[in-house]
């Protein structure tokens, strides 16, 4: 885990400098893989994607630690349930999220950069889960 946390908080550095189009990505994709989620988001997308980029800064900088963040992500998954989130929305979630850092990065995003996010983010979507589940 420490190696993969160092992959993705080195990689992270970049995608600092871009926040806003890298966020922006990672609607759009979300949204072509699954039009149903659009229905999801009531705010303005320069809103939600601080939002989104402030999450993954914590995580980013979690990542050595997860089971520290635990208890936040748990509570994050409650509350996406009150907005509609299911289950299997965590995966198209992180399909999208893993491409949009691809694009982003490229030619930085190495399979062993994707592999470390896709296995972060992968934790971090199972805690929201569990803390669905239990809200």
């Amino acid at each position: 885990m420490r190696q993969d946390a160092q992959l993705v908080r080195d990689s992270f550095e970049a995608i600092r400098e871009m926040s806003t189009p890298t966020a922006m990505l990672f609607y759009g994709r979300l949204f072509d893989l699954d039009p149903s989620l659009r229905g999801l988001f009531h705010v303005d997308f320069k809103v939600q994607s601080g939002k989104l980029m402030d999450t993954l800064s914590l995580v980013v900088e979690s990542a050595e630690r997860l089971e520290k963040l635990r208890p936040t992500l748990r509570e994050l998954g409650r509350r996406h349930v009150d907005y509609g989130v299911r289950p299997e929305h965590y995966q198209t979630v992180s399909t999208a999220l893993i491409w949009a850092l691809a694009q982003a990065m490229q030619p930085d995003f190495h399979d062993d950069v994707r592999a470390a996010w896709t296995r972060i983010l992968d934790e971090v979507c199972q805690e929201m889960m569990r803390g669905a589940e239990q809200g």
